[in-house]
């Protein structure tokens, strides 16, 4: 683990806060391409993870601002943190006054950086009833949770401007991908039916990494997903066939929803549905490492059968 003040002083390429599993895919790849890179994290629990995919690991905490102050300054800032999929309070905490913190703690030293990438959801955009959305739709978020999501990417944008930071706002459709495909939901079932929103971990991490080499998206947002929303019965077929399985049992959002033991706020996820556009991203000239969930599969259904095609 590196000395917690070797970096103070010092300018770095990236600082990533919250680098988990996006966060650590990220400093990966730029660290492959030559970039200088420090990933951050609240506790000693993961900065392993760090080292071991080539870059240095910093321990701090976003709601204890006294602790960024060991933090090297960068140029860039990308803000990936997760509230470890606990509720609206935790969310507020974290992605609203710990990306706050992160600004003020940035934007109010004598080399601030040049830009901050907060990663948001498409949860934000609420339901569209199976409509297409894109960096124009208007957001509707429909949960507690998803409203904080909503003010934090107002505070990427707006707070980062006062401080002379360009924002970017980079909003992911669902993450796949290593110790993330969840065959068991799909081959098992019974699978509700709706749309699939879906973005391997490498594209996320891979769309940062373009957005930020190339300048492009300052004081934007921009929508990140493959090129194929998914009906979920289509892919869960898909996947059983590919995996040697039966097609698995299916239910409508109906009787998903008759089931009597569903939150209100469950009943709202699955009711919630859109299909999520990635026009923007290909015209800045991203090109996806795995343009569908066929390609972005094909590791987890080998690993499945025992095949290496």
């Amino acid at each position: 683990m590196s000395d917690p003040t070797d970096t103070v002083g010092e300018q770095v390429d990236a600082v990533i806060l919250g680098c988990g599993y996006v966060g650590i895919e990220l400093g990966r790849q730029l660290t492959e391409a030559g970039f200088d890179v420090v990933g951050v994290r609240r506790s000693a629990d993961g900065l392993d993870a760090i080292e071991a995919a080539g870059f240095t690991a910093k321990e701090a905490d976003l709601t204890a601002p006294k602790t960024l102050e060991s933090l090297p300054d960068a140029r860039w800032l990308v803000f990936a943190a997760s509230s470890g999929g606990r509720g609206a309070d935790a969310a507020q905490e974290i992605f609203v006054d710990g990306l706050e913190t992160a600004i003020e703690a940035y934007g109010t030293r004598s080399t601030p950086p040049e830009r901050l990438v907060y990663t948001s959801s498409t949860g934000v955009y609420g339901d569209h009833d199976g409509e297409w959305v894109d960096e124009s739709t208007p957001i509707n978020p429909t949960t507690d949770k998803t409203a904080v999501l909503a003010e934090a990417e107002r505070v990427a944008i707006e707070r980062t401007a006062e401080h002379g930071i360009d924002g970017t706002v980079v909003r992911f459709a669902g993450l796949y991908g290593p110790d993330r495909y969840r065959l068991s939901r799909y081959l098992e079932g019974p699978v509700t039916e709706g749309y699939l929103n879906m973005v391997h971990r490498e594209d996320a991490a891979g769309s940062i990494a373009f957005l930020l080499r190339e300048g492009f998206a300052r004081g934007e947002t921009v929508l990140v997903a493959d090129d194929e929303p998914a009906d979920k019965w289509t892919f869960a077929d898909w996947l059983a066939d590919q995996c040697g399985r039966d097609s698995p049992p299916k239910q409508t959002k109906a009787e998903r929803i008759a089931d009597g033991s569903l939150s209100a706020a469950a009943k709202r996820r699955i009711k919630t549905s859109k299909r999520c556009s990635n026009d923007r991203l290909n015209e800045l000239g991203y090109e996806l490492r795995y343009p569908t969930y066929r390609e972005g599969y094909r590791a987890a259904i080998d690993a499945y059968t025992g095949s290496d095609r």
